[in-house]
Formats: C-alpha cells, sequence, structure tokens
C-alpha cells in the first residue's frame, strides 16, 4: 500500500512525483508559448501570479489562467473564459483535453489541460484568441486610436 500522495500509481502509470518532474520541463515550454500567444493580442499581458502561475489580462480584464501544478495537483493547465455552452460541449465530448475548472467553471470557463497528450497549439491559439475576445471591449468609434488600429492590424492577420 502507498503511503504518500508522491507514491500512488493511478492506473500503474507514473507517479505524482514523476509526474510532476515531467511537468517541470513541460511547463517552461507551455509558459513561454502561452506568453508569445498573449503578446500577440493587442493590450494583451501574461501577469505573473505567484510563482508558477499567469494572469491573462487584457486592459485589466482576466480572460485566462496559466496553472503549474495548481493546490499541487501535478496538472498543466490553462483556464478561459469562453462564450454560452462551448465548455460544457468540449469537456462532454473529450473529458481527457478538455475540463470545468473549480471555481470559475459555473461562470462558463473552459479548462485545457496542456499536459495529457501533445498540445494542438493551433487550437489553443483560437481557445485564447476566443477569451480575449469576450475580455476585450472595443471602442470601434474611435478610428485612428491605437486601440482601433492594433485591433484592425491583428484581425487583418487572422
Amino acid at each position: 500500500m502507498r503511503s504518500s500522495p508522491d507514491e500512488y500509481q493511478k492506473g500503474g502509470q507514473e507517479t505524482m512525483a514523476e509526474a510532476r518532474a515531467r511537468n517541470k520541463n513541460v511547463a517552461a515550454n507551455c509558459r513561454k508559448r502561452v506568453i508569445a500567444l498573449v503578446q500577440s493580442l493587442p493590450e494583451a499581458r501574461a501577469v505573473p501570479a505567484g510563482d508558477r502561475h499567469l494572469s491573462l489580462e487584457v486592459r485589466g480584464k482576466r480572460f485566462g489562467w496559466f496553472l503549474d501544478d495548481h493546490h499541487r495537483d501535478g496538472r498543466l493547465a490553462l483556464n478561459l473564459k469562453s462564450a454560452g455552452e462551448t465548455s460544457q460541449t468540449l469537456v462532454r465530448t473529450e473529458p481527457e483535453r478538455f475540463h470545468v475548472p473549480k471555481y470559475i467553471g459555473h461562470h462558463g470557463w473552459l479548462g485545457v489541460w496542456l499536459d495529457s497528450r501533445p498540445t494542438n497549439w493551433d487550437e489553443i491559439e483560437k481557445l485564447i484568441t476566443d477569451a480575449y475576445h469576450l475580455s476585450a471591449q472595443w471602442n470601434e468609434r474611435e478610428p485612428g486610436g491605437r486601440t482601433f488600429d492594433r485591433l484592425a492590424e491583428h484581425l487583418a492577420k487572422s
């Protein structure tokens, strides 16, 4: 019988300690990619929140979290704002990749596991961009303004 969570083996697979060690390298790479994706969006920032987490924000409005070993769960995840039934549909159809995040899931947020299998970064980019657009409120009445121009540039690239 195992005496600690670090010695626990889930279905004969790696232990929590092994998962944490593997995730340390994966987390550093994922963190860099998430930061790059966020910084490609007008006025968006990835703000450090503690040692391992990032708050994804646009003009002070949070649209996501990058979570590394949150509450010592040994997992790597993104929690993102999502529209309507999107989160429920994705969780229902692909529970090995998506989850309903604790505390914020009931507000329509979507959890994405970044450590469950090879990450589809095109899909992650779309999910981050969608979450960003839910938080960014563009004032289109101000053409020529910095925000409007940056949004137009971003949309032209898409």
